[in-house]
């Protein structure tokens, strides 16, 4: 395994990869703090890809004001030792200078999709996703990339990148891994004390109530929404920032969801620190053709 700290060093091993071995290339883009989230998603690469990149870059573009980019975590040495039991390829691990060399001035930004839920929430955060994923895979010219379900807007955002700006690269999004709380894996959960960390429990639960709902036949969006909000105000520790029940695919507001397949997403105050979680609504007949086509 090798750790790369500049693009074009990267740059040059995929290439001589692809003209004289013909391999396929995954990667699977992190910002470190490396956990079973991501541990899933070095596991399916692995089991797709010839040659693994993982990138772990704390991306400030990201980041709003008043937000943790200083105090993210950050442990290069501890997510390698965790990567050398997965036989990756390759550490991406560029300083924010090799990415955003000085004078950089040229940024993506994914209009509609961009500026909902979390986009509302935190103004230019999609435009720093988009900027950043498109440097990787210019750079690493993979014919996988490989990200979360826990991100589903994030997902969306760059589904919609890949396919209008033409790259050659597969988008491959995998399940949300949980706590055996249900509590959603994520390198924020790192904040919460145990109180807390007890108290954010509440988000899977409300989110199942919606599910279980959806399942006895509950169509209304309001409703759905209401069930949610609901169980999370049950617990004092927590602060809902917002719950909207939307098309998955296109993130507009729905107000039954029918033949939709719907996205439940929330977003969650435990003291200072944010969490975000989400469930997918999808209606049998869809889910029965999907299982067909797998």
């Amino acid at each position: 395994m090798e750790i790369i700290t500049r693009r074009q060093r990267l740059h040059s091993i995929v290439r001589k990869i692809r003209r004289e071995e013909d391999k396929t290339i995954g990667i699977v883009p992190t910002m470190g703090a490396l956990h079973e989230g991501h541990l899933s998603l070095v596991r399916e690469a692995r089991r797709m890809c010839d040659v693994v990149v993982v990138s772990i870059f704390v991306n400030p573009a990201q980041f709003g004001p008043g937000e943790d980019f200083d105090h993210y975590p950050r442990n290069l040495t501890g997510d390698t030792a965790l990567l050398t039991d997965y036989n990756v390829d390759y550490i991406f691990a560029p300083s924010v200078e090799e990415i955003y060399p000085k004078g950089f001035s040229t940024f993506v930004t994914v209009e509609n999709l961009s500026e909902q839920l979390e986009g509302a929430a935190r103004p230019g955060h999609f435009r720093g996703v988009a900027t950043v994923v498109t440097i990787l895979l210019n750079v690493a010219r993979p014919d996988f990339a490989f990200f979360g379900q826990k991100d589903a807007q994030q997902a969306l955002v760059i589904k919609r990148l890949v396919r209008d700006l033409g790259f050659d690269t597969e988008i491959v999004i995998l399940p949300t891994m949980r706590e055996e709380s249900g509590l959603a894996l994520s390198s924020r959960n790192a904040y919460l004390d145990d109180e807390e960390q007890r108290a954010a429990t509440v988000i899977h639960r409300a989110l199942a109530l919606a599910e279980a709902a959806y399942a006895h036949g509950e169509r209304s969006a309001k409703r759905l929404a209401e069930l949610v909000r609901t169980e999370i105000l049950t617990e004092p520790r927590a602060r809902l920032d917002y719950i909207s029940v939307t098309d998955a695919d296109t993130l507009e507001k729905i107000d039954k969801l029918d033949d939709h397949t719907a996205l439940v997403a929330v977003a969650v105050y435990l003291g200072r620190t944010r969490l975000i979680d989400n469930v997918v609504l999808q209606p049998a007949k869809q889910k029965a053709r999907v299982t067909v086509e797998t």
